[in-house]
């Protein structure tokens, strides 16, 4: 039987989507250091607190029997999570908000097109009608901004190779962000070294930098685990409609407060984008509801009345 959402765990999902959709707010107070120092601190901070919390529930132990083969995995994983971060961070700090969200406006889609090029998947004339959506509207934006939307490509394209990477592995959420962390440990180190030996360093300059690259390690693990507890309670149609709270908020920050431009042609372009958001989850949602429908009609009534 499908689970229908429960309200514990909208909550959840709906609390870590809130929280990635104010990142913009957070991670603005992080420019004055550079997009590589905050991923770096990032990446040493969350590795922390990750493994603080693995030691508290008695699980740290488990980090011994991860295999050659996963431990390849999340480096890929480590690799393509760092290239979004640092991406997401210089487009936050250098006054692109809204091309940031366009980037997590277009993931789904770019996902999808991986699986066709990748997988071999086949679409549904839907889903065709979205991916063509899509592709009119990064045209319709590159002759808005004179250039493609590099910044908003790079999110969706490596946020879309991390899930790839995080469907196949097998760890669970909280093994998964600690490999990824001890992998990138030392390269996060030694570059922070670095910058320290040379004096370009901003992590002491000031007890609110000390106090603020801290706070990156639970800021991003908290979502992370309210994500992991929502995505066990509620069916994957609703987290899909809840993810696009996320760049909906990140595209408000960056209109309403920090006023970045948006003309006529720019709103065309995100036009089209929701138009093929809406036509691909209408479709989702339909293919899920025929699922379910499918799945209880399978099974035999003493499953279903048996208590």
């Amino acid at each position: 039987m499908q689970r229908s959402p429960s309200p514990p765990g909208v909550v959840f999902g709906t609390g870590a989507y809130l929280i990635w959709g104010m990142f913009p707010a957070f991670f603005g107070l992080l420019a004055f250091a550079s997009a590589a120092e905050v991923v770096a601190q990032r990446i040493i901070w969350t590795l922390v607190v990750v493994l603080i919390v693995l030691a508290v529930a008695g699980r740290l132990r488990a980090m011994r029997g991860i295999d050659a083969r996963t431990w390849r995995l999340a480096a890929a994983a480590s690799a393509a999570i760092a290239i979004n971060w640092g991406t997401y961070v210089y487009g936050v700090n250098s006054g692109h908000v809204v091309e940031c969200a366009l980037g997590y406006f277009i993931n789904p889609l770019v996902t999808v097109a991986f699986g066709v090029v990748l997988f071999r998947e086949r679409l549904t004339r839907a889903q065709w009608v979205a991916l063509g959506l899509g592709a009119l509207a990064v045209v319709v934006l590159t002759v808005d901004y004179g250039r493609p939307p590099v910044i908003a490509l790079v999110l969706a394209c490596s946020f879309a190779t991390y899930g790839l990477v995080k469907k196949v592995i097998r760890l669970d959420a909280l093994r998964g962000i600690a490999a990824e962390g001890i992998v990138a440990f030392p390269f996060a180190l030694a570059f922070l070294i670095a910058l320290m030996a040379t004096g370009r360093s901003e992590f002491t300059s000031t007890p609110a930098h000390v106090g603020l690259m801290l706070a990156t390690g639970p800021v991003t693990l908290i979502p992370l685990l309210l994500f992991a507890v929502a995505a066990q309670r509620v069916p994957l149609s609703t987290m899909g409609i809840l993810q696009y709270l996320t760049p909906a908020l990140q595209m408000a920050w960056g209109v309403a407060v920090m006023h970045e431009p948006m003309p006529a042609s720019r709103w065309a372009g995100f036009a089209l984008i929701w138009a093929a958001l809406a036509v691909f989850t209408t479709d989702a949602l339909r293919r899920a509801g025929r699922a379910r429908r499918a799945a209880v009609a399978a099974t035999p009534v003493d499953e279903v009345t048996t208590p």
